[in-house]
């Protein structure tokens, strides 16, 4: 098996709801995503996936989040755009695009701070 991943990172602003603390009031991040596909397979060339299929998957899913207001994206108008709601987002998008006979998504990896973030592997 191979775990191909791409990093990433977007920018944007939120807030959560009804958390007992600072993180309640607006601020942003500088999110860092890590989008991991796992192969059974290589392909004739030697791949598991080109990375060019998995940053131009990823780059779509990046554009709905950067530079936005994520309490006012649609994905979060009634749930907290948690690091954990976010990964689960972003994997929602990308299981289709990144799946395949030979690969198929395995996490995303969102990073809120350099130290601290959540690795999402799917229901």
């Amino acid at each position: 098996m191979f775990d191909i991943f791409i990093q990433t990172h977007f920018s944007a602003g939120h807030h959560l709801r009804d958390y007992p603390g600072d993180c309640e009031k607006p601020h942003g991040h500088n999110w860092n995503i890590e989008v991991t596909v796992r192969a059974t397979e290589l392909d004739p060339l030697g791949m598991g996936v080109d990375f060019r299929t998995v940053k131009n998957a990823v780059a779509k899913v990046m554009d709905t989040l950067d530079h936005r207001d994520l309490n006012t994206h649609p994905a979060f108008l009634d749930i907290n755009p948690s690091s954990e709601n976010i990964a689960v987002y972003i994997f929602d998008k990308l299981q289709d695009p990144l799946s395949d006979k030979r690969y198929a998504l395995y996490s995303v990896m969102v990073g809120e701070t350099p130290t601290s973030g959540v690795i999402y592997r799917g229901a």
